[in-house]
């Protein structure tokens, strides 16, 4: 069984038909240890605030699909317990604390993060963390 930390681009495919939604479905099906840092809450629910600005979702879902994957089968790690290493990786590399958490988790787990942000892949290229990072669209 393979570990894998799951961001929240990841995880809001599993609720939202969204590009690469189908990858992320596979995962949850894959036998793998799914972990998150407990982030992954306020950020999922950022995205359907988004949505529902946008008009795209009722209010009255958010909650639901926020209870949804609270049930899920994923490891939730708290965040506090990788804010030295995501220091050094924010720092170090220039990318967000919240980006940082996620990859701190994988160096903890000696494990990879799968994402769908391609922004941050691409500004991760090259470097020591690149190996830590898979994108969705990547995943057979």
């Amino acid at each position: 069984m393979n570990t894998l930390v799951i961001d929240a681009s990841v995880a809001i495919k599993w609720f939202l038909p969204e590009r690469y939604s189908i990858n992320a479905i596979r995962l949850l099906d894959a036998g793998n240890e799914l972990v998150a840092p407990d982030l992954i809450f306020p950020e999922c629910g950022n995205v359907l605030w988004k949505k529902w600005l946008r008009q795209e979702l009722e209010a009255d879902v958010i909650p639901v699909l926020l209870g949804d994957l609270r049930r899920m089968n994923i490891r939730i790690v708290p965040s506090f317990s990788l804010i030295n290493e995501a220091s050094g990786i924010a720092v170090g590399w220039r990318r967000s604390f919240y980006d940082s958490i996620y990859l701190a988790l994988a160096v903890a787990f000696n494990c990879r993060m799968i994402t769908a942000d391609e922004k941050l892949c691409n500004a991760l290229k090259g470097t020591p963390l690149a190996e830590r990072m898979v994108m969705i669209g990547d995943m057979v």
